[in-house]
């Protein structure tokens, strides 16, 4: 067995969890191809697994020995299966159960941040849609309405008038019963990607689009515009990454994953949201972010699984 052979065996058998049935699932299995290609090129034993009902039977009579969690959204992203996997005593990738729960959670991810003094946008949550205009009046227009349990940008939208306001707040709330009214930053939006407690290189996103939703993530010539060098002199980029791995430890989250910013007309950082599986698609920024770093697709797998062990 070569040395490569036998640095790779130390893994044993890999599930690699994609799908489910969250909004999300579209892009968590091309996320899924391109992690299992990754890993199998990389010489690991990998296998697919398509999450259902019957995903743990399956791990245990499949002689798995540990997780590669590519799953988005509800139900793969929010500590269920991570739950689920302590309690078979299954490894995997990223963060745990009370990282991926709070991270999930944007409304909760926000008031462990406000409590830590890590700047955010002020916001309400709103439950019913007659309490939009105490929510607006409190955070005032422009405001930016989300879904408080989605990622990938789904029901979210920028809201500048009443008219806007109720409309983005039927959308959000489609998706979800708790709706988060956030207050607009409006300026030059950041991503950093968070690997083994080091922030990889910043990356600026430019939009075609009204803001970064999820046509501008995922589909093919949307226009965005992807920015890495980031433009911040040294100084500036350095600072934002020291701020973006404090948002990102605070909410417990581990491993890998992916810290939203935006900058303020002042330069003033706002900080967004945690992901803990960022999407692994063609479109995705965290292995842009690799790519800048010198760090190949097939090694970023292997890094990530390494944290697994």
């Amino acid at each position: 067995m070569s040395a490569v052979a036998r640095k790779m065996s130390r893994f044993g058998k890999v599930a690699v969890l994609y799908g489910g049935d969250s909004a999300e699932r579209e892009v968590s299995i091309a996320s899924g191809e391109g992690v299992l290609n990754a890993l199998l090129n990389a010489g690991v034993d990998a296998q697919g697994l398509d999450k259902d009902a019957h995903v743990l039977e399956r791990l245990r009579t499949g002689h798995f020995d540990r997780v590669f969690i590519v799953l988005h959204g509800r139900g793969g992203e929010d500590g269920t299966v991570q739950g689920a996997l302590d309690v078979i005593g299954m490894p995997y990738t990223g963060s745990g159960v009370l990282g991926s729960a709070l991270a999930m959670d944007k409304r909760r991810t926000k008031l462990v941040w406000r409590a830590l003094g890590i700047p955010t946008p002020d916001f309400q949550v709103v439950c019913d849609e007659v309490d939009l205009e105490r929510a607006v009046s409190a955070v005032g227009f422009p405001a930016f309405v989300k879904p408080v349990h989605e990622g990938s940008s789904i029901g979210m939208a920028p809201v500048h008038d009443e008219e806007s306001l109720h409309r983005a707040w039927f959308e959000a709330a489609r998706h979800d019963r708790e709706v988060l009214v956030e207050r607009l930053i409006e300026g030059p939006e950041y991503t950093a990607s968070i690997l083994d407690s080091a922030v990889l290189p910043l990356i600026r996103l430019q939009p075609a689009r009204r803001f970064y939703d999820y046509e501008a993530k995922y589909a093919d010539g949307a226009g965005t515009e992807y920015h890495c060098p980031c433009g911040l002199d040294t100084a500036n980029e350095e600072t934002l990454k020291r701020l973006s791995l404090d948002a990102f430890e605070a909410v417990g989250a581990s491993g890998w994953g992916r810290v939203d910013l935006l900058c303020d007309s002042a330069g003033d950082p706002w900080f967004i949201d945690v992901n803990t599986a960022p999407g692994m698609t063609t479109h995705s920024l965290v292995p842009m972010a690799a790519a800048a770093a010198g760090i190949s697709f097939e090694a970023l797998v292997v890094r990530i699984l390494e944290a697994s062990e």
